[in-house]
């Protein structure tokens, strides 16, 4: 979400609820000039709300300005997600010291620290220690021991958003995306997968918009847990490398490059990283890598059907400037045609 675009209209973006809490934030820094003097900077490239960067002049030669983050939710969204559940993780993850301070809450929103790192853009999830680096990040992101039922989610998450997909679809997108399959095409799928869902605490929208890096430290920071849940950890990864396809910041953010899709090699460096990255230090032998890279492979076919039926629902309830429709039928289509690659007769 890195790029952005200033606002002159302050009040016609943020609710009055949101200016209250801003306005008392601020004045509790000492080295704001002006309480009033905030500018609004809206950043492109979210797909569930809208987020705005809002910034104060400071008298500090060191920071220049103070920084918070206001997500505002999208309308209708709420079919993807229980918003008390993400706040919970957000709190959590915070205490953790695993991502921004939770600074206010409004009807519609919340109001976040400002984390001085850069995003991620869509070329850094190809670059060998950037990827390493993620790697790591997420098996320590999957170690979280998250308070709550500890059952995966995926599952019952697509069920439930083919449901919201087939209420919200006229009988003929629902042919045309084949809809009425989706529902066989799960069971399947979860058969197929039964024995192996380790489950852990599952970020499950790891695309780069959602990873930050500090470029002094290195460090990476993993942000936004609407979809966070415990899952197959084998998903989390499957879905990360799905999302390599992807690039928000062009002019047509809704196409998907499957050109750009983790070669072999790629993947197996990957997660011998994330193998190694466990407590036991111990080095991972082919075999185990190997083993692993075919379940996460099988997961990218969920991944496929979870995400092509946002972008379903999202085209009708969403009001963002992005092709939802047409992101969801690349996603399908993605998923019919590793189908019989990826499970063979098992399908």
């Amino acid at each position: 979400m890195e790029s952005c675009e200033k606002i002159d209209g302050i009040k016609s973006c943020l609710p009055g609820e949101a200016m209250k809490i801003l306005q008392s934030l601020a004045s509790c820094w000492d080295d704001i000039v002006d309480v009033d003097a905030l500018q609004v900077i809206r950043l492109k490239g979210a797909m569930t709300n809208e987020v705005y960067q809002i910034k104060w002049p400071t008298n500090s030669n060191k920071e220049g300005s103070r920084k918070v983050l206001v997500r505002i939710y999208g309308e209708g969204v709420d079919v993807f997600f229980d918003r008390e559940m993400e706040i919970r993780t957000f709190e959590f993850m915070s205490k953790q010291g695993q991502g921004p301070r939770l600074l206010g809450r409004f009807s519609n929103g919340r109001i976040e620290e400002f984390i001085r790192a850069r995003t991620l853009s869509a070329c850094d999830l190809r670059d060998p220690d950037i990827s390493t680096l993620i790697a790591s990040k997420l098996k320590e992101f999957h170690d979280l021991d998250m308070p709550g039922p500890k059952t995966p989610m995926v599952w019952d998450r697509l069920h439930n958003w083919l449901s919201a997909a087939k209420s919200m679809c006229t009988v003929e997108e629902a042919q045309a995306l084949r809809l009425d399959a989706m529902g066989k095409e799960i069971e399947t799928l979860h058969k197929c997968l039964a024995a192996d869902q380790h489950v852990a605490f599952c970020h499950n929208d790891l695309q780069y918009g959602n990873i930050m890096i500090d470029e002094d430290t290195r460090s990476i920071t993993i942000i936004d847990y609407e979809y966070a849940c415990y899952n197959p950890f084998m998903f989390d990864i499957a879905n990360h490398f799905c999302e390599m396809a992807a690039d928000y910041h062009t002019e047509t953010p809704h196409v998907l490059e499957y050109t750009k899709y983790p070669g072999l090699d790629e993947r197996r460096r990957f997660l011998h990283v994330y193998l190694t990255s466990s407590s036991s230090g111990n080095q991972p032998s082919n075999l185990e890598v190997d083993k692993l890279l075919e379940e996460v492979e099988k997961y990218t076919l969920a991944s496929h059907l979870l995400w092509g039926l946002w972008g379903v629902i999202s085209e009708h309830v969403n009001e963002i400037d992005f092709d939802y429709m047409e992101y969801a039928k690349q996603r399908f289509q993605e998923y019919w045609l590793q189908k019989p690659k990826i499970l063979g007769s098992l399908g």
